[in-house]
């Protein structure tokens, strides 16, 4: 018995091992469909993204920037040579004027090199993109013809159908806003377009002698000091000043000749309301500055030479703790940005409460100097170079390399929008712009560098759409 118990239980055994060292079933699906061409796709999506990347409206600006360029530089030729022509006394006027007419032919062959160059980089460029673009409509019919399901189709008739919906809200009950457009008396030149030049670019009466400090032009001139420029130099420690330097003309500032000379702030450098960093502008006849060791803004009257102080809110960050910078540099003491247009006077600036990013506030004149209307950006000053206004517009700049610094943000203080990618670039002759002011009077931009003294023009396209 037991005997054949043990034979049962072998043979049950066998029998499982046999079926557990089975093959295992296996069904191969084989379908009828072609299998989608993933490397294909990738290669159009590649091909889309490097159109996108290559055609950018700065590409585009810059034909209309160059003709821009030629159309208001050859009237000035033409202007300046007939001023030669009548008033030329065979000494230092003709020479100068001379020197401004010869820069003045060079910057138009440049021009034209650059016309030339752009208008055959555009039609190779419009070429090369046509034919991708005919090549990748071409690819993507074909990768529609592996939508079997047509889930491409009921997107494309979705997407009309809420375009069709949006239209009609929109068009009922709910009109779409307009934007608010520059006015002609707001900003009569237009929309800011490029920056061409530089135009002036000189050593100065010191050359090399003092890093820091700012130059220009007044935009509200007194009667008589239409054609005057002014010059502050950081002359104590690269940080203070207490002078305000005239020239009569550009000839005479180039040249060195100064006059009427300085026009004393106070005696000691530096004291109690004299000038602290190099973000200084002249407007109406004052200059208007960062106040020595103080979260305010001085004004000091160049003719009564008396001075009025505006204090700004409190957690104004200044004493070098917030100023403009790069990765390699910050600029020293250039916590408060003076800067001139159209409208007036305005200041640049950051409080510890708006977490270093820049403020803009309106300084209204007046017998009291009073702090305007204010607006908050969400872009932090630390990470800006330089600052104008133009139109009332807020422009930033940031440093590229030693050679290019780039106006890469706006602001807009009528509509609230933010520009990141203006995308004007502007050509250096010094790695650092150390001060940076736009005159309405001629639209130029005055930069000091280095100790340089260089300027730019700006040029506007009047009726334009704005990109801001």
């Amino acid at each position: 018995m037991k005997l054949f118990v043990i034979v049962l239980l072998w043979a049950l055994f066998a029998i499982t091992h046999q079926t557990t060292t089975q093959d295992n079933c296996v069904c191969e699906f084989i379908s009828s469909e072609k299998s989608f061409p993933h490397e294909k796709l990738k290669t159009v999506q590649d091909s889309a993204s490097n159109c996108n990347n290559i055609i950018t409206p700065q590409k585009a600006f810059v034909l209309k920037s160059v003709l821009l360029g030629l159309d208001r530089r050859l009237p000035q030729l033409e202007e300046d040579v007939a001023v030669l022509e009548k008033e030329d006394d065979g000494e230092l006027y003709g020479v100068l004027s001379l020197h401004v007419i010869e820069n003045e032919l060079s910057e138009i062959q440049q021009l034209i090199d650059k016309l030339n160059s752009t208008a055959s980089e555009h039609k190779r460029l419009s070429d090369d993109t046509a034919q991708k673009l005919e090549d990748v409509q071409e690819e993507m019919q074909e990768l529609e013809t592996f939508d079997a399901m047509q889930v491409v189709k009921k997107q494309q008739v979705n997407q009309r159908l809420k375009r069709d919906l949006d239209r009609c809200k929109n068009g009922g009950l709910h009109p779409i806003p307009q934007p608010t457009e520059p006015t002609e008396e707001t900003c009569p030149h237009g929309q800011l377009l490029n920056v061409t030049g530089p135009r002036v670019f000189t050593a100065g009466e010191y050359p090399g002698s003092y890093k820091y400090g700012a130059w220009g032009r007044d935009p509200k001139p007194e009667a008589g000091k239409e054609s005057w420029y002014w010059l502050v130099m950081m002359t104590s420690s690269n940080i203070y000043s207490n002078y305000v330097r005239f020239y009569s003309t550009l000839s005479a500032l180039i040249v060195g000749v100064s006059v009427p000379g300085n026009i004393q702030i106070h005696a000691s450098n530096p004291t109690t309301n004299t000038i602290q960093g190099p973000n200084v502008v002249l407007y109406g006849g004052a200059l208007y500055y960062n106040c020595y060791n103080k979260d305010a803004v001085c004004r000091f009257n160049i003719t009564t030479k008396t001075i009025t102080s505006l204090e700004l809110p409190k957690g104004t960050r200044y004493n070098s703790k917030a100023n403009f910078c790069h990765l390699e540099e910050c600029y020293l003491y250039t916590d408060l940005d003076l800067a001139t247009d159209e409208s007036g006077v305005w200041v640049v600036y950051t409080t510890t409460q708006d977490f270093g990013n820049l403020i803009l506030s309106k300084v209204e004149e007046g017998e009291v100097l009073t702090l305007g209307q204010t607006w908050r950006t969400s872009f932090p000053k630390r990470g800006v170079t330089n600052t104008f206004m133009a139109c009332g517009i807020l422009y930033a700049t940031r440093f590229v390399n030693t050679t290019v610094e780039e106006i890469f943000y706006s602001f807009d203080t009528r509509t609230g929008k933010e520009n990141f990618n203006v995308g004007i670039l502007i050509h250096k002759m010094s790695p650092n712009i150390l001060s940076l002011n736009y005159s309405p009077v001629d639209q130029m931009l005055y930069a000091y560098c280095d100790s340089k003294i260089v300027s730019y023009q700006v040029l506007f396209q009047k009726g334009s759409d704005s990109y801001l």
